[in-house]
């Protein structure tokens, strides 16, 4: 029997460089920036004071009254307007989804950290205490209320799951969803990522490990530099995509748009260290490799590839050694470029919204930048064509987005044209 075949027919997204997927992607089209200061909270204590905030967010705007959303934290907010607009986008109607064999699958990393910090705070307030913690802190912060009030809010009864690989989260959601669909365990699933981590608490963290960029706090729109030679760490942001993916001949059968084809996925440990990825690139090259041999393609099938491309020193420099493992020779003809060098760095989300820009990529043949790629780091092995300061008009069939997260989890979802 011929493999189920797996398409996507509904795409949202909430992100600091626009609310909805066109928004977003003339953005990153354009080479416009979404990183700005710090307004969520004060950031005077922190040496890192910019980040890629969403900007002008009202769920009102993908009618969902305030009311439903009151007990939810940031994360997940931001997920169930970006699937709200996915289903919207799909043509499918709630009703119509609740007698559906559908299931839920989000990619989230770090969750309610807005609930959690608003936790400690009234822990350490004498006005509340202990005694006075609000009784929904905890389903606020902890990272499956996402998917949950997807379910909730639309009464899906089929399988609601979270999965937490890092900054891979976004990815490893679309790829194993894409595996259930084909393993017939759906035949909808609304997957993708989410993430809302914009707090002192995290920042501070991150910035601990030396992890943010922390030059740039007066030119924010130039502080994530992926693969040039003066990038000095990431950018964190905060935002969703999500998706209706769907088994194809169901998707032909009730006339709905195709976007995409879902035609591979791989994923690797490095199996090396808690935070940094293997020097060599060998462990990610692991996951594209197994994503091209799940999709029956080869290296030269692919035209786009959109990176990781974190802009820290570690990553980039592995990140171009793993794509010369898993491409080879074509590695130096292949289109590659940073769209977090616009959005920042998502976090869980990261990978969903980059398979949302591959997906426009190959709907108008367009390759988006990587901008502040003034100096490229030749020198660190960033000798690749990262498209640099402007996108190019380009054939795109095929093309790849790789996730590298914390811990050594990569994960790489391949997408392509449907033809027939």
């Amino acid at each position: 029997m011929a493999r189920r075949r797996v398409v996507i027919t509904g795409m949202g997204c909430v992100s600091p460089v626009g609310n909805n997927a066109d928004q977003a992607w003339e953005s990153v089209k354009n080479g416009k920036s979404g990183i700005g200061p710090v307004t969520l909270f004060n950031p005077e204590r922190l040496d890192v004071k910019i980040a890629g905030e969403v900007k002008n967010f009202c769920m009102e705007d993908y009618g969902i009254p305030s009311k439903a959303t009151r007990k939810m934290a940031r994360f997940s907010k931001f997920c169930l307007a970006a699937t709200a607009q996915a289903i919207k986008d799909s043509a499918f109607s709630a009703e119509e989804l609740k007698s559906e064999k559908c299931g839920i699958l989000v990619g989230c990393c770090l969750g309610g950290m807005d609930a959690t910090t608003d936790g400690f705070r009234k822990l350490d307030d004498p006005s509340f205490g202990p005694s006075r913690m609000p009784p929904l802190i905890t389903p606020m912060m902890i990272s499956n209320e996402a998917a949950a009030n997807i379910s909730i809010y639309y009464g899906l009864n089929g399988f609601s799951w979270t999965l937490g690989t890092a900054c891979a989260s976004g990815t490893d959601a679309l790829g194993l969803a894409a595996d259930l669909i084909r393993a017939g365990r759906c035949d909808v699933c609304i997957s993708g990522g989410t993430d809302a981590a914009i707090t002192e608490f995290c920042m501070a963290s991150f910035s601990s490990l030396q992890a943010l960029a922390s030059k740039f706090n007066e030119s924010p729109e130039k502080a994530s530099r992926p693969f040039d030679r003066d990038r000095c760490g990431f950018v964190l942001s905060e935002g969703s995509a999500m998706f209706v993916m769907e088994e194809y001949e169901h998707a032909k059968a009730r006339g709905a748009k195709i976007y995409a084809e879902v035609a591979g996925f791989g994923s690797s440990c490095d199996a090396y260290h808690i935070t940094a990825p293997l020097n060599d690139g060998s462990g990610a090259a692991r996951a594209v490799k197994e994503a091209l041999e799940d999709a029956g393609m080869e290296a030269k099938d692919i035209q786009y590839y959109n990176a990781h491309g974190t802009s820290t020193r570690a990553n980039d420099s592995s990140e171009s050694n793993m794509i010369k493992i898993a491409f080879g020779q074509h590695a130096k003809k292949l289109h590659i470029s940073s769209t977090k060098s616009m959005t920042g760095h998502l976090v869980g989300a990261a990978g969903a919204i980059e398979a949302l820009f591959c997906i426009k990529a190959l709907n108008e043949s367009f390759i988006p930048p990587t901008i502040n790629l003034e100096n490229q780091d030749f020198e660190g092995g960033c000798d690749l064509d990262y498209t640099a300061n402007e996108g190019v008009k380009a054939e795109v069939a095929a093309a790849a987005s790789a996730s590298l997260g914390f811990g050594g989890h990569n994960g790489c979802i391949i997408l392509k044209r449907v033809n027939g």
